[in-house]
């Protein structure tokens, strides 16, 4: 099979965060670089969506509670049924971060890349993941609280800031200037399409970069290690196989089966980080290793999915519903 040149830039992105990490200002940098590049993905879909494609997205509630369903009650369940992995496959330490992992929201700019590249419910992806992150701030810690067996550290604040002026004002500031500047945007659809591929390439690297300066990787061993990705591995292929054959079976035509797949397998670096620091301390940099990980696991492997079913011929064969019709009027804008 041929070589996806997208992978390898993401592996040429991971090689060059373990051989130049960001430090500093320059990990400053990255990271704003990083926070720019997600919110002006955000306008840009806000510009090229209308408001009526918009609640159309919303109005697939089936959809938003399958995805809900996935990550906070089947990826919990997986997280609880590999505790019969300590100690034999995993340490004390590494299964907590392994279940900490199944407990954080779903991801929301990669997981609307993938499912663009794909040519999936862009609009139903959005509202998904947007919504999934929302809830995750109360449920997570709530979750953790629980299996855990933590004091949890409840609501975060900043953390409902950050979404809100990172993902949903820039949004809203695209639906608003959409009138004037939507049909531009349309008409430069690689524009986007950079957008998508580069906020990845930038959260890869940050999130590697940080994993890097923290030293976190030298605090498990070799075999270890293995053993951590073998089981993140079988995680992620589980969950990849329950969200896109359970849409099926759920009746949710491609374009929605799309959007749930992306949507209901991944896991929130951005919105993990912050929580672990309240949850674990001073062991949240081990805490979060399996997080980080399985993002960069969750990203390459997705990423090759996503190129495949752009090419899948169901796409071509499959009859045009609501969700296509959704996903057709956002691609051609005002036209």
């Amino acid at each position: 099979m041929p070589v996806d040149p997208y992978i390898v830039l993401l592996l040429g992105t991971v090689g060059l965060a373990a051989l130049f990490p960001a430090h500093g200002t320059g990990a400053d940098v990255a990271s704003g670089a990083s926070t720019a590049a997600i919110a002006f993905l955000f306008f840009l879909y806000g510009a090229r969506l209308s408001t009526r494609e918009a609640m159309d997205g919303l109005r697939h509630w089936r959809l938003h509670l399958t995805v809900l369903a996935c990550t906070f009650l089947v990826f919990p369940v997986l997280g609880l049924a590999a505790r019969g992995l300590v100690p034999v496959v995993l340490t004390q330490p590494l299964y907590q971060g392994l279940l900490f992992l199944t407990l954080v929201p779903s991801t929301i700019q990669s997981s609307i890349a993938f499912t663009s590249i794909a040519r999936g419910n862009v609009p139903a992806a959005i509202c998904a993941g947007s919504f999934s992150s929302l809830v995750g701030i109360l449920v997570t810690p709530l979750l953790a609280a629980v299996l855990l067996g933590g004091s949890g550290g409840g609501f975060s604040a900043d953390s409902l800031v950050k979404i809100v002026l990172q993902l949903l004002v820039p949004f809203l500031a695209g639906q608003v200037l959409r009138r004037w500047i939507g049909g531009f945007v349309a008409r430069h659809k690689k524009v986007l399409g950079l957008v998508d591929r580069g906020s990845i390439l930038l959260v890869v690297y940050t999130a590697f970069s940080e994993g890097m300066t923290r030293g976190i990787w030298h605090q498990v061993s070799p075999a270890r290690l293995g053993a951590l990705l073998g089981v993140e591995a079988a995680l992620l292929a589980v969950m990849l196989g329950l969200t896109w054959y359970g849409g099926r079976m759920l009746g949710f035509p491609r374009e929605d089966r799309i959007a749930i797949q992306f949507g209901g397998s991944k896991k929130s670096l951005a919105s993990g980080l912050p929580m672990a620091s309240v949850l674990f301390g001073a062991h949240a940099s081990l805490a979060v290793l399996p997080l980080m990980l399985f993002h960069q696991m969750q990203l390459m492997v997705c990423a090759v999915i996503a190129k495949r079913r752009a090419r899948d011929p169901e796409a071509a064969g499959e009859p045009a519903g609501p969700a296509a019709a959704s996903r057709t009027a956002a691609g051609t804008g005002s036209r």
